[in-house]
């Protein structure tokens, strides 16, 4: 096993730079293929179908990594059962200004405030159109420009623009890094911005005879009201899923560090638990059926199998790669495949929300 001393010597170089640096960096690793592709074990039973998607596994890497679609066949060779591309606005924007992104290591967690810096529609549809001989699903998570005047409309512009390219979409209404943008969330604002981007939809899936699966990606912060008026307008509208959480806003529990009150969202291992509240009241809200994504502080086998029986169909995860390398994607993999042993279960479908009610009632302190 090649990957556990790698990984400890690259954290280590990475963690000597900043923050973003060091992001950088790996980003121009994976293009250059000095990151070994890495050969998981395929076990059937983490096989996932949702809409006509088939997911080799539910492991997938967060938006927020490859923002403008560098690295997305590099990182499904490291094992990743499907990649998201993101967030991309319509035209380039630089975000907020430096330094905006802070590790907090004694709690294992990240704070950004990026502000949705990305190069934009065009540049990121040239890469995607390259890899056209690529197999893999490739998810597309589209945002709002910080200046635009109306959001609605850059939502459309991304359904329109990539819809031929993209294996599903995610609609950002959730990250705290663009003033007002978390205010879509809103019951009025929501009803309109999805009925824009599911007719959208739905008029690409006549021209290309596909449909593009859309999900909704919501914050934790929600309130009980909040969270049940956003699902019911996710199912009055027809949307294909949830993508549950961003970032918090929240700075509960953290150790003392002088970096955590810095303003932006917080992930990683400080966000498990309110994420994970929020998927299973997203999921009792929403019932068996809706295909929810869970994400927020997976970093171990043991907190993906709990995303999953709390109603995650699928999972995501970024920042514990920070402190744990890229196996932990194999890790994670191999803990599943135990787990489904342990408990006789043939399938990930038969663990999903079996642990939903006790999540929805805990607290979040």
């Amino acid at each position: 096993m090649v990957f556990p001393l790698l990984d400890k010597l690259a954290i280590a170089g990475l963690h000597a730079m900043d923050a973003e640096t060091a992001h950088g960096v790996t980003i121009k690793a994976l293009k250059s293929g000095l990151v070994p592709a890495c050969r998981v074990r395929q076990d059937p039973r983490l096989r996932v179908k949702l809409w006509d998607l088939d997911f080799p596994n539910p492991v997938g890497m967060a938006a927020g990594f490859d923002k403008n679609g560098e690295v997305p066949d590099a990182l499904l060779k490291l094992g990743f059962g499907y990649t998201e591309v993101g967030s991309v606005t319509p035209k380039a924007q630089p975000g907020n200004p430096k330094p905006r992104v802070f590790r907090l290591p004694s709690d294992e967690g990240v704070i950004n405030r990026y502000g949705f810096n990305n190069e934009g529609h065009a540049a990121l549809r040239a890469r995607l159109e390259g890899r056209h001989r690529q197999t893999g699903i490739v998810g597309i998570n589209v945002g709002a420009n910080k200046d635009a005047t109306d959001r609605v409309a850059d939502y459309v512009a991304g359904i329109e623009m990539f819809a031929d390219l993209a294996s599903y979409f995610a609609v950002n209404i959730s990250s705290p890094n663009t003033p007002g943008l978390r205010n879509l969330q809103a019951r009025d604002a929501l009803a309109e911005l999805l009925t824009g981007v599911i007719s959208a939809r739905d008029e690409k899936t006549r021209t290309l005879g596909r449909k593009v699966p859309v999900l909704l990606k919501i914050a934790p912060d929600v309130s009980d009201q909040e969270m049940a008026e956003i699902v019911e307008e996710v199912l009055a509208k027809g949307v294909d899923g949830l993508i549950v959480s961003n970032t918090t806003i929240a700075r509960t529990g953290l150790k003392p560090d002088p970096r955590r009150d810095e303003a932006g969202g917080l992930s990683g291992k400080p966000l498990f638990r309110r994420s994970t509240i929020a998927l299973a009241k997203a999921r009792k809200l929403a019932g068996p059926d809706l295909p929810i994504v869970g994400v927020g502080g997976i970093d171990s086998a043991e907190t993906a199998w709990t995303k999953i029986t709390a109603g995650a169909n699928l999972i995501q995860l970024y920042s514990s790669l920070t402190y744990k390398g890229m196996g932990l994607i194999g890790e994670i993999l191999n803990g599943l495949s135990r787990e489904l042993d342990k408990h006789g279960l043939s399938s990930l479908d038969e663990a999903r929300g079996m642990n939903a009610d006790a999540w929805a009632s805990a607290s979040i302190d």
